[in-house]
């Protein structure tokens, strides 16, 4: 079973990833929703991290500095940071950015690493539905240092289309910022997931496949 198999498997497991009728936050009716606030344990954690881990070195992603945007991608960066070095013997830094700028101790807006001209770094966060976090976070990283964002990771591409675009958000982001969008798992591959018996929601199937026929990018 390939990692992409066993990571689609532990989110189920892990009651991220359930099938059924769902009302998303964009007013589309989906027969899936992904709730990635029931990663709740440490050990979900440190498998997490490995799942990222694997992803970055499957696609070969230069990273010095691993950055985890404030609040969610603080821990999905600490154990993704944890996972390089574990597994596969790459020290990297991690960072992550403060809600509020701190005027008083070390100040400044990042805990962790502190940016450099050309430090290589890669965005950690959970999923992308609009973009609006990259667009959050790439003006206070080039405003720190001249850094070289080499990627950013997320657990799902959903493959959908944007509101008010034919393309999706990963899309976006390239077009907009020249940022290249990863997952560690796609629509599709939770479709083939369902198809092949990895997973349970056959009974889902027609439905999964109607709806990215409609809102697929």
């Amino acid at each position: 079973m390939s990692y992409k198999q066993d990571f689609i498997k532990f989110m189920v497991e892990c009651g991220v990833l359930t099938f059924g009728d769902f009302t998303l936050k964009s007013g589309r009716k989906a027969p899936y929703f992904i709730n990635t606030g029931n990663y709740r344990t440490g050990a979900q954690l440190a498998r997490l991290g490995e799942f990222y881990a694997a992803c970055i070195k499957e696609n070969g992603i230069e990273a010095d500095t691993l950055f985890g945007p404030a609040y969610k991608g603080i821990p999905l960066s600490v154990s993704a940071a944890v996972a390089l070095y574990n597994k596969y013997g790459d020290e990297v830094n991690y960072c992550f950015d403060r809600k509020e700028v701190k005027d008083h101790g070390e100040g400044g807006m990042f805990v962790g690493k502190r940016l450099a001209d050309g430090e290589k770094v890669v965005i950690i966060e959970d999923v992308m539905t609009s973009g609006k976090a990259l667009k959050e976070v790439m003006p206070k990283l080039t405003s720190e240092a001249r850094v070289n964002v080499t990627g950013m990771v997320i657990t799902v591409d959903r493959m959908e289309k944007a509101l008010n675009s034919d393309s999706s958000a990963v899309q976006e982001a390239y077009k907009e910022f020249g940022v290249k969008v990863y997952s560690i798992v796609t629509m599709n591959d939770i479709i083939d997931a369902i198809k092949d018996g990895v997973i349970e929601g056959k009974e889902y199937l027609n439905k999964m496949l109607e709806y990215r026929s409609v809102y697929g990018a």
